[in-house]
């Protein structure tokens, strides 16, 4: 009986390794191809549109109402250490530094992320993909690398997005509902954020988007038959990029900071 749950959890280890090995070469694949001819900058744009402007008015929402929570709660506690001068520091370095290409990532991830994943499912099971083939036309190299690059162009746009409205949405509560002077808040802002800070936010950011992008477009190309396959590879991609966002985030943390 031992051995059986031995031999069991060994084919899982390496069910999981392979899986890995798999993803990785995927990955590898279509940042190749990205780089070689035919290039397709249509593809690219009609990709950035999708998910960046796709997911604007759900990130704008997002960050405003984030940054009004920050500047509330950073507001009261703040005011306990008689510090409320800071508020505009600590709004500004956890959106840039944290909230901001976390939260982004887990937006588009929601919006962007799973429609990536059911539409490349969904090519695959209609036998679309097949007929690229039969065309002489690399599926990879066109359904994915577009993807690749417009996640990695588009989410950090979204992120600066994010940031700047969260900022204002704390500017919000800390200036016209508390009453903090708007001098204040940003001249503390402009002495504590040091260019490190942001320059952290954006690579994590473009980790976040090769990460979203990558996991969403492989579990579509590799999903099941039929829409019981896509509806499974749409709910593992979502479910996989962000265990991997909250991972990679605490890494990056780590190097960066």
């Amino acid at each position: 009986m031992t051995l059986i749950k031995i031999a069991a959890l060994g084919h899982r280890v390496l069910g999981i390794v392979v899986e890995i090995g798999r993803m990785t070469i995927f990955l590898c694949s279509s940042l190749l191809l990205l780089m070689q001819p035919p290039w397709r900058p249509s593809l690219i744009i009609r990709q950035i549109y999708i998910i960046g402007v796709g997911s604007l008015s759900v990130v704008l929402l997002t960050s405003l109402f984030t940054g009004m929570v920050l500047a509330l709660q950073g507001f009261y506690t703040l005011e306990k250490f008689g510090s409320e001068g800071l508020l505009g520091t600590a709004v500004a370095l956890s959106l840039i530094r944290e909230l901001g290409p976390v939260l982004t990532a887990l937006v588009v991830t929601g919006r962007a992320g799973s429609a990536m994943a059911a539409e490349i499912g969904i090519m695959v099971i209609t036998e679309q993909v097949d007929a690229l083939k039969s065309m002489a036309v690399n599926p990879v190299q066109r359904l994915v690398s577009p993807r690749l690059a417009a996640g990695i162009i588009a989410i950090p746009l979204l992120t600066a997005i994010f940031n700047v409205v969260g900022i204002f949405g704390g500017y919000l509560i800390g200036v016209k509902f508390f009453g903090l002077s708007s001098g204040t808040y940003f001249s503390k802002m402009e002495l504590q954020v040091q260019m490190a800070d942001i320059t952290g936010g954006i690579w994590k950011s473009i980790v976040f988007a090769l990460l979203i992008t990558w996991v969403c477009s492989y579990k579509g190309y590799h999903c099941g038959h039929g829409a019981e396959g896509v509806g499974k590879a749409t709910t593992s991609s979502v479910v996989l990029t962000t265990v991997l966002i909250l991972v990679g985030d605490y890494v990056l943390t780590a190097v960066l900071y």
